[in-house]
């Protein structure tokens, strides 16, 4: 199935209003180019869609496998009026608002791999990368969406092939155009949320979070401390308990899940 990103196509689904949304055949990050647009002045609630992706980005510096009339790659720009120690939950939020969308659209509940990877059946389906870009004394923030919607296996390339699935190959069908809707609907809903009650956030999180009660492997700057997952703080850090008996909190670095993406150890 291959469907076409057009924004009358996206506007036709959607049921709240969108102050700009540019829809590209191609770009290098739907992420750099609306960080670009924020600093010349783009509004809040600002989005980007690209049917493909010749740059994407992921977390850690990682690109993004974006080819084209396979996915979603979105990103939405707000402008929250928040400090920056406010917008630290925004990942985690945008999880569960990308998995609430997926779950609205296709009936399907995925899980969620600490931080910021959605899972289906073992493989990551979604990625987010959410940024912050200062303009004068305003902290904007843009949120960037990678789903896997029409892959086939074959569309998937070295390592990642591995580690990945798509809503296609587990039999889920998908109108894009209508998902990436929902999406936006649901960053919006997050973009209103943000520096206020996020308890609802907190509790989906927790309750389809594939990391927890698993082994896990910490790396942080090179270093390796194997751990079991205990729970997501209300900043949506990673409370683990290490080999020595140590608890703690972890919020940057990599974390591996014993069972997910080949780690077997």
């Amino acid at each position: 199935m291959q469907d076409i990103l057009t924004k009358e196509a996206i506007l036709k689904h959607m049921a709240v209003d969108c102050p700009r949304l540019d829809c590209f055949e191609i770009i290098d990050s739907t992420n750099s180019f609306l960080k670009r647009e924020a600093i010349e002045g783009a509004p809040h609630g600002s989005a980007a869609v690209a049917n493909c992706q010749s740059a994407g980005r992921g977390r850690l510096g990682r690109s993004f496998q974006s080819p084209p009339d396979r996915g979603i790659y979105l990103s939405v720009l707000l402008r929250p009026n928040l400090p920056g120690d406010a917008l630290l939950c925004a990942t985690g939020m945008a999880a569960v608002a990308v998995s609430r969308a997926v779950q609205r659209m296709t009936g399907v509940q995925v899980g969620i791999k600490w931080t910021n990877d959605l899972i289906l059946n073992g493989k990551k389906l979604a990625g987010i990368l959410a940024e912050t870009v200062v303009i004068g004394g305003e902290i904007a923030l843009v949120i960037g969406v990678g789903v896997n919607v029409h892959h086939r296996r074959e569309d998937f390339s070295g390592e990642v092939a591995d580690i990945a699935i798509s809503l296609a190959m587990e039999g889920f069908a998908a109108d894009r155009a209508a998902l990436t809707a929902a999406m936006i609907e649901e960053l919006y809903a997050l973009g209103d949320a943000l520096g206020g009650n996020i308890s609802d956030y907190l509790v989906e999180y927790r309750e389809h979070c594939v990391t927890l009660g698993r082994e896990v492997l910490l790396v942080w700057s090179g270093e390796q401390r194997r751990a079991v997952a205990l729970d997501i703080d209300d900043q949506f850090g990673l409370v683990v308990r290490c080999e020595d008996g140590a608890v703690t909190t972890v919020r940057t670095g990599e974390v591996s899940v014993r069972g997910l993406y080949g780690y077997a150890e």
